[in-house]
């Protein structure tokens, strides 16, 4: 597959690309600062800014999947969602930590006593639970729609933390 890493000279970045070339992936690794990318065989570092969503449109548009490894506290997750959407990419998935998921219907991690006050920021930033869906087979154009982080019990796990369709 052809997969375009957001964020790629990040800690979770940098792993995910390593291991998608691993896997045999076409990776496009996207970062401010590609030089510190790792050389890898099918690993093509690619200057890009997470901030700039016709640019990464431009960037990612092709690939069979997106990833997005950037912290929500560096990004503005609204342009990194339009840019998947501009690209008319098939998947775009998102890594975050846990803090943003839904505990119950309408609260969030985050919010729940105990949390620690140090991780805080970083989830808060963190679009509301959501996915978004663009052209599909009949359809007219992009929508988005809240979907619950918390499958019902008849539901597996999988198939709501997946990845998202457009």
């Amino acid at each position: 597959m052809k997969i375009a890493v957001i964020g790629a000279s990040g800690n979770a970045g940098s792993r995910i690309t390593a291991e998608l070339a691993r896997r045999g992936h076409s990776v496009t690794a996207i970062a401010r600062h590609p030089e510190k990318i790792a050389a890898q065989p099918n690993v093509t570092p690619t200057t890009g800014d997470a901030m700039e969503q016709a640019e990464l449109a431009r960037l990612i548009a092709g690939h069979d999947v997106a990833i997005s490894s950037v912290h929500f506290l560096a990004s503005d997750p609204v342009k990194l969602i339009g840019a998947a959407k501009d690209s008319k990419i098939g998947r775009y998935l998102v890594v975050g930590g846990a803090g943003s998921l839904e505990v119950a219907p309408g609260v969030r991690l985050v919010t729940t006593p105990g949390f620690p006050v140090a991780y805080k920021a970083e989830p808060r930033r963190a679009p509301p639970s959501s996915i978004c869906s663009g052209p599909r087979r009949n359809s007219t154009g992009p929508s988005c729609r809240p979907r619950p982080c918390s499958p019902p019990a008849s539901e597996p796990a999988s198939s709501v933390l997946g990845p998202t369709s457009f």
